[in-house]
């Protein structure tokens, strides 16, 4: 069964190429799929309409137990480059909740 994931867009319309890049973000979690039962994704427009927008994204990510594991927040200009990042942080941290199981 694989990582379920809900998206809310705060500060502007949702976009198809942001769902796209998460749900290709996404499938390199799966393999935590005993962590991690679903996800939570926030993208925000921080200056809304402005020349220069800024995106800070945030990922929640929920365990079986339904215990909420919050991931540092990642803000850029690119919401596609903010979503990478947050899912970068999201594997390390599951990385190094392995390794710690494990008792590397």
């Amino acid at each position: 069964m694989g990582i379920d994931m809900q998206i809310v867009y705060l500060g502007f319309a949702g976009a198809a190429p942001l769902e796209a890049e998460a749900g290709a973000q996404l499938v390199r979690l799966a393999r935590f799929g005993a962590l991690v039962s679903h996800c939570h994704l926030a993208i925000e427009a921080l200056r809304p309409g402005s020349a220069h927008p800024l995106y800070d994204v945030r990922l929640d990510l929920v365990t079986p137990a339904h215990e909420l594991k919050p991931v540092a927040h990642c803000t850029d200009d690119d919401a596609k480059a903010a979503i990478r990042r947050a899912f970068d942080a999201a594997e390390m941290t599951l990385e190094t909740a392995i390794g710690t199981e494990r008792g590397n």
